[in-house]
């Protein structure tokens, strides 16, 4: 008799303490839960010794990048169902299961267990990043950590981030297409550091390029961009030779802690800060703004956590921290704002654009999803449900500001306190002047 599903749904209440909101098909073909509901697609029981020997996030994970795991139906309804069960839980409800001194649980255990099947569990897929020793976010573990990241196949990246190769928030208007976004965004970011024709940018962790050429090409900088991603800097080469920039943009593979040759009229920095990591963010905004001129600004778009009450609690996400990104850290905007103040800064506007990235998120999805066959090719299979998975359980956290993203414009003050800024500078839309 094919009864796992049922069982499964019975033990997960037990162990919860509250029904399942999904459907659950087994890998016997048996189903159960609410009718109409996502279903969560158990394949291979495989899945279930991995939430034995890691219960919760991380063995969820794994069990769906190894694809013993799927979602049949919206995926974004799935997580936002599940979120509270597993995501949202927390230390206090992991603290409270003990299903040694709890009969029933202890039961519910034991049926888990034997459904299951044979013991141990299966090692992890190979798109968990290995378990790294040593002291955080110095400059090898780093580049290690971008290069797991970064270096995955610059095919992939242009399936899911479209022909912009804009790997951060765009910037939206209704109607618009991802590229006009992701365009407006780069054209925003110049507008407030008041680019100009000669001069000095410094584009902290460059990416593909994106910027740098459009800085070049429309306000006629001259750019210098710096990433530990070896593929990154070969493919924003061979972009920068193809527009005819070469005499204007030098892409260098370098850590931002190396560069020497300030000082800068400005310096953008588009989603790289997320990887300093709080040891090192003072370390980050001290180099900064020995890198400007006096009344050089900086441009700081970073994506920020909710303040904890209690600070030290915070804990890297395990999902994240195990196969996206690796020692990434997020900080709560206003400790952002006190580092780089601390470093001699003069803070000028602080920009929202949280719900911005959700609708970024969002296609970023419905491209990998839209040619998937393709995605799985110039990757792994693997590696794909990663980018799938992380991408719009993100795109589910921007909404329900879970977290945010946020542009910190900054001036790094002249002499006697000036800050060459036009009195109305917040009307981006006009150019911007000083």
């Amino acid at each position: 008799m094919a009864d796992a599903a049922l069982r499964l749904t019975a033990l997960a209440q037990e162990l919860l303490g509250e029904p399942l909101p999904v459907r659950i098909r087994a890998w016997d073909g048996s189903e159960s839960g609410p009718p109409g509901a996502p279903v969560l697609v158990i394949k291979n029981r495989r899945a279930l010794r991995r939430l034995l020997w890691k219960p919760g996030e991380l063995g969820l994970a794994r069990g769906w990048v190894a694809g013993e795991l799927d979602i049949e139906g919206d995926l974004y309804e799935a997580l936002d169902l599940m979120a509270g069960l597993i995501w949202e839980r927390g230390a206090e409800a992991k603290d409270s299961v003990h299903p040694v001194r709890d009969p029933k649980l202890r039961a519910a255990a034991k049926g888990l267990l034997q459904l299951a099947g044979p013991w141990p569990p299966p090692p992890p897929p190979p798109e968990e990043v290995r378990r790294r020793t040593g002291t955080l976010h110095t400059k090898r573990r780093d580049k290690e950590a971008i290069s797991h990241h970064y270096d995955v196949g610059n095919d992939f990246y242009a399936l899911v981030l479209g022909p912009s190769m804009v790997y951060s928030c765009a910037y939206w208007e209704d109607g618009g297409t991802l590229e006009d976004a992701q365009r407006d965004k780069l054209d925003l970011v110049c507008r407030k550091l008041a680019l100009k024709e000669g001069d000095r940018l410094l584009d902290v962790g460059c990416g593909w390029g994106s910027m740098a050429i459009h800085a070049a090409r429309e306000y006629g900088a001259r750019v210098t961009g710096v990433t530990l991603s070896t593929e990154q800097a070969a493919f924003a080469r061979k972009r920068i030779a193809e527009e005819g920039l070469t005499d204007r943009i030098e892409i260098r593979v370098q850590d931002y802690r190396d560069v020497r040759d300030g000082p800068y009229d400005a310096i953008s920095s588009i989603g790289m800060a997320e990887h300093v990591g709080s040891v090192r963010y003072r370390e980050y905004a001290d180099d900064l703004y020995a890198l400007l001129k006096p009344g050089g600004r900086l441009l700081n778009h970073q994506i920020a956590r909710r303040p904890e009450k209690d600070e030290s609690a915070y804990r890297i996400d395990a999902f994240i921290d195990s196969y996206v990104f690796p020692d990434g850290e997020l900080a709560p905007v206003g400790r952002t704002v006190a580092t780089l103040e601390e470093a001699g800064f003069e803070t000028r506007d602080v920009e929202s654009l949280r719900e911005h990235y959700a609708l970024t998120l969002r296609r970023w999805v419905a491209n990998l999803e839209g040619d998937w066959q393709r995605a799985v090719r110039a990757t792994s299979p693997g590696r794909a449900r990663v980018w799938r998975l992380y991408m719009a359980a993100s795109a589910l956290s921007f909404e329900h500001n879970k977290i945010g993203v946020n542009q910190i414009l900054a001036v790094r003050p002249a002499e006697g306190g000036g800050s060459r800024m036009p009195l109305r500078a917040r009307d981006w839309r006009a150019s911007a002047t000083g």
